[in-house]
């Protein structure tokens, strides 16, 4: 079974993803971690991707496409694949069809993690770490027991991402509206893709999930 995630930064896509990947033996495909490992492979096409990068400009979608064609080539049968931060356009959605069908494969479903962006934005900006051990915590849903100390390490310093601020997230979210409006209508119109309340809680999601890789939900 081989799947797109949509949603903004901050939905919940990764956490979603890698439990698909434990739960059923997927494989997560995303584009910057597939671009980022291929560079530093020594390959031809990783040499040509750190040509590009180097010079600072955007990757073509033809090395792209290579790339995905190359990484679903490499996957076992029984394997999915879960596509995450591609496509962003019509003609690489056109692209995939492509690319999957040449490895056998079809795309089965889309799912979109729909949410509030005002209640994401409170969700993203509230987030820290522990700087010691990574424990994560929210100014507003979970804070330390003790103020100031980790509930696990019992460390007494945190920080928090220097991009998880309003202005940073609502460009982000803007930008993720503009790249896939182009390509919900191509999927809605084929009738795979199903929208899930990205708000809800991650079993809840994750649940939501399922029941659409199952087929015991109704799609959108």
């Amino acid at each position: 079974m081989n799947i797109i995630l949509l949603g903004p930064p901050g939905a919940g896509k990764g956490t979603q993803a890698e439990r698909l990947v434990a739960s059923r033996g997927m494989v997560q495909m995303s584009t910057g971690d597939m671009l980022r490992a291929e560079k530093n492979a020594g390959t031809e096409l990783g040499d040509r991707i750190k040509a590009v990068m180097d010079a600072g400009e955007l990757v073509s979608d033809e090395i792209v496409s290579a790339l995905i064609d190359n990484c679903l080539a490499a996957l076992k049968p029984e394997q999915g694949a879960i596509f995450d931060g591609y496509p962003r356009t019509a003609a690489q959605a056109g692209t995939l069809d492509e690319i999957l069908g040449n490895n056998g494969r079809r795309l089965d479903h889309v799912i979109e993690l729909h949410v509030d962006e005002d209640k994401l934005v409170t969700r993203i900006v509230g987030r820290y770490t522990c700087a010691t051990c990574g424990a994560g915590y929210h100014d507003m849903f979970k804070q330390p027991k003790v103020a100031g100390t980790c509930d696990v390490c019992g460390g007494h310093e945190f920080k928090r991402r220097a991009d998880d601020n309003e202005q940073t997230v609502r460009t982000r979210m803007a930008e993720y509206r503009a790249k896939t409006a182009p390509v919900i209508p191509i999927y809605e119109a084929r009738g795979i893709l199903t929208r899930i309340d990205g708000m809800a809680d991650i079993d809840t999601v994750s649940a939501a999930i399922a029941a659409v890789l199952d087929g015991t939900q109704t799609k959108a």
